[in-house]
């Protein structure tokens, strides 16, 4: 039976689809460290994860009878992707699940910072009555500078310009402006104009430490800050000078360098205690709705690949999907190097297969093929094409059965 570990609370829609599948289901509640994932790793075919559990190259190659990663989130920034393609290890996420609740807490924070309502909050809480106008402001007529216009940033664009705000993005990418949305040309631009500044933007390396002390001062005095992208993009020290030394009037942040693995963990950050900060334990997308989204998604994709072969929407295989034709099929993922294609089919020449469907894609050093004949396993071919020296694993589903996951030789092999 195929085994699946999820971690760190994942939504019981995805237990329930993937025990449907046939899965023997193992849930923890919290993350797990090196040692502790590759120990519990034994015999699991299938790891669900959400962003406090890392999946390094070390974890890979100590699992090889790992088949697939499901991170039930945006993120996969704390997983090895080339580690895992590498060894033919399928990853998928949700991308587009939770982009709502995201963009809704984004948009509350903006109204809550500009009216200053932790302040306020905070003086009742303390027996003060404080009604005054001071410092706060309607969000209408306000300019909302969005750094990262992907699924985030430009639903975010469309909901604050219903709110009577004036946007301006910037991202790297040539994207299509929404609505009334104006695209500068450089983040000074952007920077110079905006007050209220908000970043999402992906994990990748090359981001961190992106918005540092510079780009606070460039900033409006009495603007607003927002990261709820990622924790290392954003120098917290800067932000906290900026905030006490009142260039800015504002922030809120969701995401943090360094986070407590569980919930109930001691946190630590230089932004408690500042006034007008809005502190948020990385729930952007930690809505019920968006929960449930991510698990069904996610577990689909999981329970897809595994049943045809699936990799569309794999953040680190090729993508491809062949509709079953009613036969068994074979599927290898092999290094990328010429003659690969040719290779296969000349196994399958020699045991005299008939091919009834076949098709191929590549990403990078990877290529991945899937073919569907009839009888593959009890002519032989499948022997050979393990054998071949560019294979990195190789999967046949029987027409008729559950299917079996013999591992293909490691990578490099």
């Amino acid at each position: 039976m195929l085994r699946a570990l999820l971690l760190e609370n994942v939504h019981p829609v995805a237990t329930e689809i993937l025990r449907n599948a046939g899965f023997e289901i193992e849930t923890r509640s919290g993350a797990l460290d090196e040692a502790e994932l590759i120990e519990a790793l034994e015999g699991v075919h299938v790891l669900g994860i959400r962003s406090k559990t890392n999946v390094t190259r070390k974890v890979v190659e100590s699992s090889p009878g790992l088949l697939a990663v499901g991170t039930f989130s945006i993120g996969t920034n704390q997983i090895d992707l080339a580690a895992a393609a590498s060894h033919g290890v399928a990853v998928f996420n949700a991308p587009y699940s939770n982009t709502r609740s995201v963009v809704e807490l984004a948009l509350a924070e903006i109204i809550s910072l500009t009216r200053r309502l932790s302040v306020r909050d905070k003086a009742l809480h303390d027996g003060v009555w404080d009604k005054t106008a001071d410092g706060a402001h309607e969000v209408r007529g306000r300019t909302l500078g969005i750094i990262g216009y992907g699924n985030i940033g430009s639903q975010l664009s469309v909901l604050a310009e219903n709110l009577g705000m004036r946007v301006v993005f910037f991202d790297v990418q040539e994207k299509l402006a929404l609505g009334n949305a104006r695209r500068v040309r450089t983040i000074d631009e952007l920077l110079e104009v905006s007050d209220a500044v908000t970043i999402h933007v992906d994990g990748r390396p090359g981001n961190a430490g992106f918005f540092g002390a510079d780009l606070f001062e460039r900033m409006k005095p009495g603007a607003i800050f927002l990261n709820l992208s990622r924790g290392f993009v954003v120098d917290v020290e800067a932000l906290r000078s900026a905030i006490e030394s009142r260039h800015l009037s504002g922030a809120a942040v969701d995401v943090f360098p360094t986070e407590p693995k569980k919930r109930g963990d001691q946190f630590e950050s230089p932004l408690r205690g500042l006034p007008n900060v809005i502190l948020t334990p990385h729930v952007g997308g930690s809505t019920e709705e968006a929960q449930e989204a991510i698990g069904e998604f996610v577990a689909g994709k999981l329970r897809d690949y595994l049943a045809t072969g699936s990799t569309m929407l794999s953040v680190n295989l090729p993508n491809l999907q062949l509709a079953p034709t009613g036969v068994g099929r074979i599927m290898v993922q092999h290094r990328n190097v010429p003659g690969v294609l040719a290779a296969i089919n000349q196994v399958f020449a020699e045991h005299g297969a008939n091919i009834e469907g076949q098709m191929l894609a590549t990403r990078g050093e990877i290529g991945y093929v899937v073919t569907d004949i009839s009888d593959v396993a009890q002519r032989g071919a499948s022997a050979k094409l393990q054998a071949m020296a560019t294979t990195v694993r190789l999967r046949i589903r029987d027409a008729f059965e559950r299917p079996e996951f013999p591992p293909g030789p490691a990578a490099g092999a």
